[in-house]
């Protein structure tokens, strides 16, 4: 049988994400696949450096932890995005990375176009974090 979780424990599993990773992370837009884990040099081409507000997630809630405020900033070159990586402040230490789509197309985080051009304004739609169980 899996491990199943309260409601609280799951939130407060969640809310743990953004106490690790610290105020004001970087988000990462970056071309081509993700690298094989967060501990892995980055890949790709860095197409956009998002800096994300102080306060980037919404608490927890049913298990699910979204993006806060808005996300988004000039792109530096051009591309066709595929992943991202979400770091430190510093952006020295990788903590999550995954998929990026266009809106509707599945991805782990979502934005309106993948198809980046350097100097054109790119704002992430959708990111969440949902725990098992909910």
């Amino acid at each position: 049988m899996a491990l199943q979780y309260s409601p609280a424990l799951r939130d407060a599993q969640n809310d743990q994400i953004e106490t690790v990773i610290g105020a004001s992370p970087r988000a990462h837009i970056r071309s081509g696949p993700p690298p094989a884990n967060t501990a892995a040099v980055d890949a790709g081409t860095l197409l956009v450096d998002i800096p994300l507000p102080a306060d980037w997630l919404a608490a927890s809630a049913s298990g699910t932890k979204s993006k806060l405020g808005t996300w988004s900033a000039t792109a530096i070159a051009t591309g066709t995005a595929g992943h991202f990586r979400i770091k430190n402040s510093g952006a020295t230490l990788t903590h999550v990375q995954g998929t990026i789509t266009a809106t509707g197309g599945g991805g782990d985080m979502t934005t309106d176009t993948i198809a980046i051009n350097s100097g054109a304004v790119v704002s992430i739609d959708t990111f969440s974090v949902t725990r098992g169980n909910a």
